[in-house]
């Protein structure tokens, strides 16, 4: 990570996932009137309590710290991806909308565990 980082919003990893974020808000705009309440709710909280606690954990300032909120991250993102399963078996999206929806999950996760690594890596390092 460069030390050019000066907030949590120049993380590519809190960059990407903000964008499956704003997909899946709007995707959850497209659900019947009377999931608001049940899986529209759901699903984007879960979406927000990604970028949230990428947020949040970079303010920590303490690589276990960060590494800890990054870890809730990923517990978020994989709730978004059981939600999204729920509307393709509700049929509120079609098959390919699942493997677009999935395969935005795989990038946002693959750079999520990157910079956790990352942070594991400064951690020890810090310590020598």
């Amino acid at each position: 990570m460069s030390s050019n980082l000066k907030s949590f919003t120049d993380l590519q990893a809190w960059q990407i996932c903000r964008e499956f974020k704003i997909k899946i808000i709007h995707l959850a705009k497209s659900f019947p009137v009377d999931e608001k309440y049940k899986l529209v709710d759901q699903i984007v909280r879960s979406s927000r309590s990604v970028t949230n606690n990428i947020a949040e954990g970079f303010g920590r300032f303490h690589f276990q710290e960060n590494i800890q909120f990054c870890r809730q991250a990923r517990g978020s993102l994989f709730e978004i991806l059981d939600h999204v399963i729920c509307a393709y078996d509700e049929g509120y999206i079609n098959n390919d909308q699942l493997v677009a929806y999935k395969n935005d999950f795989n990038n946002c996760l693959k750079l999520l565990n990157g910079y956790i690594s990352y942070l594991n890596r400064a951690k020890k390092a810090s310590k020598q």
